[in-house]
């Protein structure tokens, strides 16, 4: 076991307001969602690295939507390997340019994974075991960071504070599938998770629970799960 918990930094960057990720431990760190839109925002993310004097062991994305992987080829670059992710998301990143153009922004095209995650895998992140989730819905190859020993999930646009990932106006979603990773997935970590998601502020299993009218059923036409 670790000597020290894991610490997770969270910044909002770019139009869309998403959340980018740093969860450090011993020295070493994990990049997750570099959502970076400007040099400033890139810049940010360098120097909290240095001040903390981390060593980036691990550079990973919940998915690949625009949002994103704004930072992707920078940070690609900057540490000199690409960022691991679910194989059912790379036509997003072999398609990063386009998907920017569509929404009028630049993007440097990043490289496409040479390794990908699925469910089941674990990753050793500064010491503490992390366990991939797949949680499809919002695109077909999100997935989900869980680490057990510190109460936390990294989970992308899967669970927001009071709502739910977008599946309307997006290719590949699915309404019934988002909820399903959600009652499959995260609803049995425990009430006492705390979501970090990719866009808004922190929350935990219960709280959604009791309050998200996406799970409590006081949204009509959302499907229950099977």
């Amino acid at each position: 076991m670790a000597a020290s918990s894991m610490t997770v930094k969270s910044f909002t960057f770019n139009p869309f307001q998403t959340n980018c990720y740093i969860a450090h431990a011993n020295g070493e760190a994990a990049l997750i969602d570099p959502g970076t839109h400007t040099a400033q925002e890139r810049q940010a993310v360098l120097d909290y690295l240095e001040r903390h004097a981390l060593e980036v062991t691990h550079l990973l994305l919940t998915h690949a939507h625009i949002d994103h992987i704004f930072g992707c080829a920078f940070f690609a670059d900057h540490f000199g390997r690409p960022f691991q992710m679910h194989a059912a998301d790379k036509p997003f990143i072999a398609q990063a340019e386009e998907q920017a153009k569509g929404f009028g922004f630049p993007l440097e095209q990043p490289p496409l994974p040479d390794t990908f995650l699925e469910e089941g895998d674990t990753l050793s992140v500064a010491g503490f075991t992390w366990k991939v989730l797949h949680t499809p819905g919002h695109s077909p190859g999100s997935i989900t960071f869980y680490d057990e020993a510190n109460g936390f999930a990294i989970s992308g646009d899967v669970l927001f504070s009071g709502s739910i990932g977008r599946t309307e106006g997006l290719p590949q979603t699915s309404l019934p599938q988002l909820m399903q990773s959600i009652f499959d997935k995260l609803v049995p970590l425990g009430d006492d998770v705390t979501i970090y998601p990719g866009h808004g502020t922190q929350t935990t299993v219960g709280a959604e629970k009791q309050r998200n009218p996406f799970l409590t059923g006081q949204v009509p036409g959302v499907p229950a799960p099977e």
